[in-house]
């Protein structure tokens, strides 16, 4: 079934953690499995701040493939839920300072761990598996993924920054793309999923109005 790639990237965004699974150095040919915070880079890759000491860390330097599990949260049914597993190889890299600061919006506790051991690792989807539902599932090839409109990080941080006094009281803009902007009212976590993908510029002309609108 062609599937629409648009929905996978508003599950990648609404979802705050996933399921990560590597390949175990202590039981070799065993899938290791555990769950962690993740946030999503402008190129809508998953991101991962994580120990040099954590099994899964360890599984990761040995062997770079690995594949990613992420769950909606909107339906009580996992069965008739949407949810995806993106396959992939894991990278260690150093986040520039804009990303740096995307991450810590989205998971504002990491702070704490940048003084400890903790790196950054990013995985670079090949092939995307999308549920939808009962009857709507398929295969999202890495060339797709790859040719995404992409808001650059720098840009991103300028636009925030212009629009920081112009979010409704209890409002924080965590992140925009050209697919929707995340937030948090209060606390909690949500997003504005836009009715069509945007450019770059277009969202430079038309983030007041978006950021006005959301409640």
């Amino acid at each position: 079934m062609k599937i629409t790639i648009v929905p996978a990237i508003h599950l990648l965004h609404e979802a705050a953690h996933a399921t990560l699974a590597t390949h175990s150095t202590q039981l070799a040919g065993y899938p290791y499995a555990t769950a962690l915070p993740c946030v999503v880079d402008a190129a809508q890759r998953p991101l991962f701040c994580i120990s040099l000491l954590a099994e899964h860390t360890k599984n990761l330097l040995a062997d770079p493939r690995a594949s990613l599990s992420v769950v909606g949260t909107e339906n009580g049914s996992v069965q008739a839920g949407v949810r995806m597993t993106l396959i992939g190889d894991v990278e260690r890299f150093e986040p520039s300072a804009e990303l740096l600061a995307r991450y810590l919006r989205y998971q504002p506790d990491a702070k704490q761990y940048l003084e400890l051991d903790f790196a950054f690792f990013r995985l670079q989807p090949k092939r995307i598996r999308y549920i939808g539902g009962p009857g709507k599932m398929g295969w999202i090839e890495d060339e797709r993924w790859a040719g995404l409109p992409v808001l650059p990080e720098s840009t991103e941080a300028d636009l925030l920054q212009q629009l920081a006094g112009s979010v409704p009281a209890g409002t924080h803009l965590l992140g925009m793309d050209c697919f929707g902007v995340d937030y948090a009212v209060n606390g909690q976590r949500a997003r504005q999923r836009f009715p069509e993908v945007r450019s770059a510029e277009n969202l430079a002309a038309t983030a007041p109005r978006i950021v006005a609108g959301l409640l």
